[in-house]
């Protein structure tokens, strides 16, 4: 099958996402900042963390609230990603017990489960047009072995009132056709979305409730000024009552303790030629899935039948070509039927992560707040952060002290990005070798 664009496979052109390549923009919109202004909350950033930040203030009645986009809205990770929506944080539901204990865990992982159901209404309250799919997240295990699954299936149930639904072999062969999985869970409440359509639909919002958006202006100096904070652009700067630092793995450069305490991390994704029939060769399901290696490919059927594919973690942001080598090889280790098929989007795009793979968020100076570090899993919990720090300038809620445990701890870069490389291939190798090892013990 030959790709649908006459340039040819994603190898052969510029790293454009899809998602880039099917929205539309308006050039004169969210003009870049000129002059001075004054506002009561400048929130710089505009992703998913920033944008719901915002939007919560806005309405929680806070009415003077200005976005600092040093690009475009949803120009990194946020406009990136796999547009998975579902519970939970880059750190394990096992390991979040550990560290806080079954009360405090259980409510901060009820927090990401209430921040899909937010969306969901955002979605819906604001008519936004995202290619929303509410389908489900299959689980599959890319291991013979039940355990990893019968172990985090009853955990969920147990430590956090969560019920995921056990696929048998057979059921989960039946709506995905390869036999690289075994068994599999299913998360009901979760969905999956054009995460920078959505992105958009927020920043609409946002300027319909009265909020200002200003693209093009990174932020290039903060400085503590009165009782706030002023922050300044290249054409502009804004005095500000409160500050909110969202700018995820793209770092701003302007507080030197926050860029320290995470690593920009890469992820890649690609995108096919529409599949058209042939999509019911190899899903037959709408669920987007992801397999349960640490290093896990993770994939969903578009609307126009494509399918995006994503995984892999390293400290290189790769070019076009790149990301289509390695994810190819990916794929067609559980579809090989798809050989051949034309590649239509290639890209990368950078996360941010904290050593202790939790997101950092609160009030790190007066009237200075942060959200980032959402690890690679980031839809839910920017969105749960978003609604933690608007909550706390509006209201006074005291939640966000829930997440003072995992504060701004030393990233330690540039070794961090050695040890995070290492770190990855020694998982990857890991798996691999219990795949041979099961494989081996059939032959």
């Amino acid at each position: 099958m030959k790709p649908s664009d006459p340039l040819g496979s994603a190898m052969s052109r510029p790293a454009v996402s899809y998602y880039s390549a099917t929205v539309e923009r308006n050039p004169e919109r969210f003009a870049p900042l000129k002059g001075a202004e004054e506002v009561d909350v400048c929130v710089i950033g505009g992703g998913f963390a920033g944008l719901n930040a915002a939007l919560g203030l806005l309405e929680r009645g806070v009415r003077d609230v200005m976005v600092l986009e040093a690009r475009e809205v949803g120009h990194g990770a946020s406009g990136r990603n796999g547009g998975f929506v579902f519970g939970g944080f880059s750190r394990g539901e096992d390991a979040l017990l550990r560290d806080l204990g079954p009360d405090r865990a259980r409510t901060l992982y009820s927090g990401t489960l209430q921040a899909v159901e937010t969306i969901r209404g955002r979605i819906a309250r604001h008519a936004i047009p995202c290619d929303y799919r509410d389908a489900g997240v299959i689980w599959a295990n890319w291991f013979r072995d039940p355990a990893v699954l019968r172990s985090r299936q009853q955990l969920l149930a147990d430590s956090y009132g969560v019920k995921w639904d056990w696929i048998a072999q057979k059921d989960l062969r039946n709506r995905i056709l390869t036999t690289r999985y075994y068994d599999g869970l299913f998360e009901p409440s979760a969905f999956h979305f054009h995460p920078l359509k959505y992105a958009l639909g927020l920043a609409e919002a946002i300027e319909r409730s009265g909020g200002r958006i200003h693209q093009g202006s990174p932020a290039v100096r903060l400085t503590a000024e009165g009782a706030g904070w002023r922050v300044e652009t290249a054409n502009g700067s804004v005095v500000a009552r409160h500050v909110v630092l969202a700018c995820g793995g793209y770092l701003a450069g302007l507080v030197r303790r926050v860029d320290a305490a995470v690593l920009p991390i890469a992820t890649y994704v690609m995108v096919t030629q529409p599949l058209g029939a042939r999509m019911q060769e190899v899903l037959q399901t709408e669920a987007a899935v992801y397999d349960t290696r640490f290093a896990f490919d993770y994939y969903r059927p578009l609307p126009d039948t494509r399918l995006l594919w994503g995984g892999r973690i390293s400290v290189l942001d790769r070019s076009a070509a790149s990301v289509e080598r390695l994810l190819r090889r990916d794929l067609l280790k559980v579809f090989p039927r798809l050989e051949g098929v034309g590649v239509d989007y290639a890209w990368s795009g950078l996360m941010s992560y904290a050593r202790h793979q939790m997101p950092q968020i609160g009030e790190i100076a007066p009237g200075l707040w942060l959200a980032q570090a959402f690890g690679g899993h980031g839809v839910a919990p920017t969105t749960f952060a978003g609604e933690v720090v608007a909550s706390a300038i509006a209201e006074g809620d005291p939640r966000w002290r829930e997440f003072a445990a995992y504060g701004l701890v030393s990233a330690l870069k540039p070794a961090g990005f050695v040890g995070a490389q290492l770190s990855y291939w020694w998982a990857e190798s890991r798996d691999a070798w219990k795949d041979w090892s099961e494989r081996r013990h059939l032959a």
